[in-house]
């Protein structure tokens, strides 16, 4: 891999998308989108509720159910390689109204994780530098306390960002790999250094399940996290119009970036395990009980380390959320869902500047309401994105029957559909998890109440854009986008 972009294509326009993004820098956009603040702060939960054994093949099977998620989106891309991949495989397979939808549940499932990143931001100087923002205390929402200098260093961040997006692909792509790159190696320290300990010191690892639990639902205690844990590697197809390589090498990059967040979620859950111990109760009332087992355990350089990482994770997501969503916005600009401002780009960078400008304005209202009634947007927003899963599954699925044009000669193939179909049977798995009122990862009534209220917004929206998105060419759209040469 490199981090070094490839030479601008002769000709190029500059009213156009670029094709600049290295495998280096989609593989940093998986990882950096798919690991953020729980795969550093969740563990001792994950550990109470499910146990080692439960963490470790529930993460295991949920691992194989992405990859195959992750399979159907890299044949999709294969198929489509355009920007807004996740829009375009449900407006081209199943018709105006599922393109909508999977166009709105992304749209509005990236924007609210790019608001998740931003609080989070303010999180992390409360753990490691608590009072340093508690000024200006404001009000109360949901039992969080809101101060006005924790507010303002969210909005901050929100628009360094979007700054950082607006100034094109290549400043972005070569923050995120840096940014991986320390985070990954932080990461591997800490495991090795855990691990050492393990081996040389008279550690007691916690229980494989917790007491009166049986492994099967410890399991999916951790299945029904899945679709949150992984919720990144989607960001891909959003920007495959700007790949300045070859379609057919996204299969390995969607299969390394899903394993490489498994290992880290893995490999957090065990060095945590490994310095929580037996001693799981001395640590149930810490406001971060990993990042303090761990200095407990190997001394206050680990706590360092747990701060980049989880820094890295938290500015990662806030970037190439951001990125994402801007594309998707983009792409439902392009086929009239929404006005035509959101398809314009930059003369300078190439980049949907329009459209990360209404992504900022929007997020930087959230900090206003607090983090813990903005997690209830964000616990739903899994529900859109498994949405998404299934119209890419769907898309491959015409793409088997041959009703769908590719523009990678892909012959219609009993393996394709086979591919497509499981793809929606996870869909329907994962959707089974977040909305059966009996699973372990039901949403709650706050968040089932900002589902709705999501659904109908979408349906307003859809009203209003109605007379101009229905005269959307579908077929003739498909036609340019198989025939042309990407972006």
């Amino acid at each position: 891999m490199t981090a070094h972009p490839p030479p601008a294509p002769a000709g190029a326009s500059p009213r156009t998308l670029r094709r600049r993004l290295t495998p280096a820098w989609v593989f940093a956009l998986a990882i950096g989108s798919e690991v953020g603040w729980g795969a550093f702060v969740l563990p001792f939960d994950w550990l109470q509720g499910a146990g080692l054994a439960g963490v470790v093949l529930g993460f295991g099977i949920a691992t194989v159910l992405i990859l195959v998620v992750g399979l159907v989106y890299a044949t999709a891309i294969r198929a489509l390689p355009r920007t807004g991949g996740g829009v375009l495989f449900a407006l081209f397979s199943a018709g105006r109204i599922p393109g909508f939808i999977a166009g709105w549940s992304l749209a509005l499932g990236y924007t609210g994780i790019v608001a998740m990143n931003a609080s989070a931001v303010t999180l992390i100087f409360r753990v490691t530098f608590p009072g340093l923002l508690s000024h200006g205390k404001l009000f109360d929402v949901a039992g969080w306390e809101v101060y006005l200098a924790e507010v303002l260093v969210s909005i901050l961040f929100i628009w360094v960002f979007a700054l950082l997006n607006m100034k094109g692909v290549e400043f972005s792509g070569r923050f995120q790999f840096w940014a991986v790159v320390t985070m990954l190696t932080c990461i591997a320290v800490l495991g090795v250094s855990a691990v050492y300990a393990f081996l040389t010191q008279d550690i007691e690892l916690p229980a494989a399940v917790p007491p009166g639990q049986s492994l099967l639902t410890s399991v999916f205690v951790i299945l029904a996290i899945a679709p949150w844990a992984f919720i990144g590697f989607d960001t891909v197809p959003q920007m495959a119009g700007e790949f300045g390589f070859a379609p057919r090498k996204v299969v390995g990059l969607m299969v390394t970036g899903i394993v490489t967040a498994a290992v880290v979620y893995v490999l957090m859950s065990l060095v945590t395990a490994i310095a929580v111990s037996s001693r799981a109760a001395d640590y149930s009332d810490s406001a971060w009980p990993p990042a303090e087992a761990l200095t407990d355990l190997l001394g206050p350089m680990a706590m360092v380390l747990v701060v980049v990482a989880v820094s890295a994770g938290v500015l990662t997501g806030l970037n190439g959320f951001i990125a994402a969503s801007s594309r998707v916005l983009y792409t439902m600009g392009e086929a009239k869902m929404i006005p035509p401002a959101f398809r314009s780009l930059s003369r300078t960078s190439g980049t949907p500047v329009f459209s990360i400008l209404v992504i900022a304005t929007l997020c930087s209202a959230t900090p206003w309401f607090g983090r813990a009634a903005l997690s209830w947007l964000v616990d739903m927003t899994s529900t859109g994105i498994t949405v998404a899963y299934f119209f890419a599954s769907i898309f491959v699925i015409s793409l088997a029957s041959g009703r769908i044009r590719s523009a990678e000669a892909m012959a219609p193939s009993a393996g394709l559909k086979i591919l497509g179909m499981a793809g929606a049977l996870i869909a329907v798995l994962f959707l089974l998890l977040l909305l059966v009122p009996s699973s372990p990862g039901a949403l709650g009534t706050e968040s089932l109440f900002a589902l709705i209220v999501w659904a109908v917004l979408g349906g307003a929206l859809l009203g209003l854009s109605w007379s101009r998105f229905r005269t959307t060419d579908i077929e003739a759209l498909h036609r340019e986008y198989t025939d042309a040469e990407p972006q």
